[in-house]
């Protein structure tokens, strides 16, 4: 059952996002435009006392991660005093934007790098500032020439010796603890890199807890299902401290979703959406589609779970609408791609996934292999689904020159995940042609190579989770009781699903468990209690509680 709406997320259905949050205080933080709250942010810079204040509210936005007004007001920081290298810092940073989603595009990456040469011609006053320029600068090294992910590396190690030579710099700390976080790899569970990334920034969080950068980060850092729960305090506390920004906004559903709290989720991802939407109606910022478009697919898989299909599909009329966007990056081509797939795809209307098509045209999907996968792979398992053998192979092959073009990228994480899509459809292409061995073996391969990664943090969860359609295959070919424990490890993993929750119901069902299928027919009742659809499912648990 879905708990009661926290206090803050009242407030923020209730009143909107301008009613929440701590406006800048003290002598060194800028007032910013009327209204503005982007949390409390001091990094002394010993530049003119206008570039000080001006410094402190880019930073504030960048630790929010609202990249183009960060970039101006940087830009404004150097107007202001022209021998403050810190700002040239700021544009670099600025220009590479979102660093979970790095390596960033050539394009920044020329930016950037032309503006952290400029930071280290202007030079800065303090040993302290040169030293935060020249880390920096090991990012954009010969970028054009070798790996991200060295350079990344470089980057966090300089950092670190910043943070060990002024322990007092808290925002050296902070930067530090990000450089960990946006390094780690899905594929590392020990989660070395996020635990020591929380070890520093927790502390930090309890005695100033209105700073954006160590909520936001802490989101991240515990953005795992092993993790989750040392993230909720952050998550309740974001959206209030920075409610001007809209990823500020949107970042409590990452936990929220892993956590399974759909209506929270909704709550905050609607107030960014609106925040979004704000601001492209009143400036040209290009991360604005971004926002809106990253918020709406956490939204449309929250309904999704709640039995909210009308809701849902309202979000995904208001996508199909648009024909352009502003923002021609990953996180906007993944959302469009992704939210009418989950809607397909956790309603098994495969009729529908199966004539699926890349949307908005005008996105140049050949720079978004990962996202063009999403569609392909949500066709394929239609049409193996539908018994189209011939249509499911050619999708397949889609998917392998889509995983090759990955690779030329040398993107070697989406190259993982397009191999577990492979794998997946083809598991059920066998299915399909009656090669029952073949097809459970392959989906139990997607199933252990999707549990030894995690998701990218671009999206909610898996397009759909392989333990899922492993659970579905082995209730196709007679074997509930393991299709049971599969649906019931999903759970554990991945709470609050409906279509897992059905499955498990149905499968201990099959095993003649009525208690236990009793009990989770009970629980999804539970969970789409604000449905505004009835779908399938839903009636069936109605009808089996009705005579049990």
């Amino acid at each position: 059952m879905q708990p009661r709406l926290s206090h803050w997320l009242a407030a923020l259905v209730l009143g909107g996002a301008s009613v929440l949050g701590h406006a800048h205080e003290g002598d060194d933080l800028p007032a910013g435009k009327p209204g503005e709250q982007l949390g409390k942010v001091v990094f002394h810079v010993e530049c003119s006392p206008a570039a000080q204040r001006e410094f402190n509210r880019a930073i504030a936005l960048y630790h929010s991660f609202w990249f183009d007004p960060a970039t101006e007001s940087f830009r404004k920081v150097l107007e202001l005093d022209p021998g403050c290298g810190m700002g040239w810092w700021g544009q670099a940073l600025s220009a590479l934007a979102n660093p979970f989603g790095w390596p960033a595009p050539a394009k920044a990456m020329q930016t950037g790098a032309a503006a952290i040469e400029q930071g280290l011609k202007t030079g800065a006053r303090t040993q302290r500032e040169r030293d935060y320029i020249a880390a920096l600068a090991k990012l954009f090294q010969d970028w054009d020439k070798t790996d991200h992910r060295p350079r990344a590396l470089a980057w966090e190690a300089a950092m670190e010796q910043v943070a060990q030579r002024y322990p007092d710099d808290n925002e050296a700390q902070i930067f530090y603890a990000l450089s960990l976080v946006a390094n780690a790899l899905a594929s590392d569970k020990t989660f070395a890199r996020q635990l020591k990334a929380g070890g520093i920034l927790e502390p930090y969080f309890q005695s100033h807890p209105d700073h954006p950068g160590a909520a936001h980060y802490l989101i991240h850092a515990y953005d795992y299902t092993e993790l989750v729960q040392r993230g909720l305090p952050a998550a309740r506390r974001y959206a209030s401290i920075a409610p001007s920004a809209p990823h500020a906004l949107h970042m409590p559903a990452h936990i929220f979703t892993r956590l399974g709290l759909w209506e929270d989720s909704i709550v905050t991802n609607s107030a960014s959406a609106r925040a979004a939407k704000a601001e492209l109606r009143s400036a040209s910022h290009t991360l604005g589609s971004y926002n809106a478009v990253h918020a709406m697919d956490y939204m449309v898989y929250a309904h999704l779970q709640l039995g909210q299909d009308a809701a849902a599909r309202r979000l995904i009329d208001e996508m199909a609408a648009v024909e352009r966007v502003d923002a021609t990056n990953f996180a906007a081509a993944y959302g469009f791609a992704a939210m009418p797939a989950r809607y397909a795809l956790e309603r098994r209307r495969w009729d529908e996934a199966a004539r699926l098509e890349l949307h908005p045209k005008s996105l140049p999907w050949n720079q978004f292999p990962h996202a063009e996968a999403i569609v392909v792979y949500t066709r394929a398992l239609a049409k193996a689904r539908l018994d189209d053998v011939h249509g499911a192979r050619d999708d397949i092959a889609r998917l392998q020159q889509l995983r090759d073009a990955l690779a030329a990228m040398k993107l070697a994480y989406w190259v993982q995940q397009t191999e577990i899509q492979i794998a997946a459809a083809s598991a059920w292409l066998a299915l399909a042609e009656e090669r029952e061995g073949d097809a459970l073996g392959l989906m139990r391969q997607a199933t252990e190579m999707e549990a030894a990664t995690d998701k990218h943090p671009v999206t909610p969860g898996p397009l759909v989770p392989t333990r899922e359609l492993l659970g579905e295959m082995l209730l196709e070919v007679g074997q509930p009781a393991q299709a049971l424990a599969e649906f019931e490890r999903l759970e554990r993993a991945e709470p609050n699903r409906l279509l897992p929750l059905y499955n498990a119901a149905r499968a201990a069902e099959a095993t003649g468990d009525t208690a236990k299928a009793q009990a989770y027919y009970r629980k999804l009742l539970d969970l789409t209690a604000k449905r505004d659809t009835e779908r399938p499912e839903i009636a069936r648990a109605r009808a089996h509680v009705a005579l049990n």
